[in-house]
């Protein structure tokens, strides 16, 4: 079926269906719905390249990964959020152009996307304090969306985040509740933005309580599994050392367990240990019961909802940011259990 037989279906002029098909903001939401409809029952699928010479649009989205953060590729929740957008590229017929460039060639590459017109918009990952890219992409007129947000940003901009202040808020209160006072921050880079913001969380729910942060308890590294272990055999070997330890990811955690284990410790009983982004395609955490207590998060829901929040921006251009915060929830594992008593095992 072509565009003018659904057209001659629906009652309607070809060029009303096609700007309906394409996001037009002059079509009203009932002839959109029923166009859409009628497309989908009648298995139409417009014609790309007639899309693109219609409406000047690329029916692309960028993805920029700087080679510094070049692990981002192969990291789980990359690979979900993802698998989450790609969805709704597909449903919506745009390709993703993903390009993985030198930090030096980061904002040539996003200037050279834009006067070559390859992509409409892009998805920004990974913000940093402050982030340049976002004043960037507002002075070369480029649509997008932060993955996350940047702290001391005075530019207006579309995020979707989840609220990782409050998360590590409620991971360390429960810790707490279980009576533990020497609770380890395995976070991750703090330059990077969700990272500042999940050690104010950590240090609101000890200052609440009353309880001075001991520096010796706090780290900022890679999430990788060795700096996990590395950083797990370091404070485990303290004279004084935690009793419970709080990952900013599933792999980074899984390093803390290998060095409780290493020690002849157990995890939920010795130790207690909670991380973070549980919900992942690829990486279960446990079957029917979580092996982790974590902060759950769908990553994979993320990506879907700012690929949809970038390509309304791109169908309506000119109206105000749209932002989306996202909360966590607490799932409760076999890795958490009460403080212990008396001296830690050797």
């Amino acid at each position: 079926m072509n565009l003018k037989e659904l057209a001659l279906r629906l009652g309607l002029s070809p060029t009303t269906v096609s700007r309906a098909l394409n996001g037009y903001p002059e079509v009203n939401e009932t002839t959109r719905a029923r166009v859409m409809a009628a497309a989908k029952r009648h298995n139409y699928r417009p014609n790309t390249r007639a899309i693109r010479l219609a409406t000047g649009r690329a029916m692309a989205v960028g993805h920029v990964i700087p080679l510094a953060t070049r692990h981002e590729i192969v990291n789980p929740v990359f690979a979900d959020f993802i698998a989450g957008a790609g969805e709704t590229y597909s449903r919506n017929d745009y390709d993703m152009v993903l390009s993985v460039v030198s930090d030096a060639d980061e904002e040539t590459t996003y200037r050279t996307l834009r006067s070559k017109g390859n992509v409409d918009g892009v998805i920004l990952h990974a913000p940093r304090l402050d982030d340049p890219r976002i004043p960037l992409l507002r002075e070369i007129g480029l649509p997008f969306v932060v993955h996350g947000r940047s702290t001391g940003s005075a530019t207006p901009y579309a995020w979707v985040d989840v609220n990782n202040r409050r998360a590590f808020q409620r991971a360390t209160e429960f810790l707490l509740d279980l009576g533990h006072r020497r609770i380890a921050l395995v976070n991750g880079l703090e330059f990077m933005d969700f990272a500042i913001r999940r050690r104010t969380g950590y240090l609101d729910a000890l200052a609440a309580r009353g309880i001075a942060p001991d520096p010796a308890l706090m780290t900022s590294e890679e999430m990788t599994e060795i700096s996990g272990h590395r950083i797990g055999a370091r404070m485990l070997a303290q004279p004084d050392p935690p009793t419970a330890f709080l990952a900013s990811s599933m792999i980074s955690g899984m390093g803390v367990r290998r060095a409780i284990e290493e020690r002849g410790l157990v995890m939920g009983r010795d130790v207690s240990v909670i991380i973070h982004d549980d919900d992942l395609s690829y990486m279960k955490n446990g079957e029917d019961v979580p092996i982790y207590t974590a902060t759950r998060s769908s990553v994979r829901e993320a990506g879907r909802i700012a690929a949809e929040m970038l390509l309304g921006l791109i169908a309506a251009p000119g109206q105000e940011p749209p932002h989306r915060l996202l909360e966590a929830d607490l799932i409760i594992g076999q890795s958490t259990g009460p403080a212990p008593t008396g001296p830690a095992p050797r």
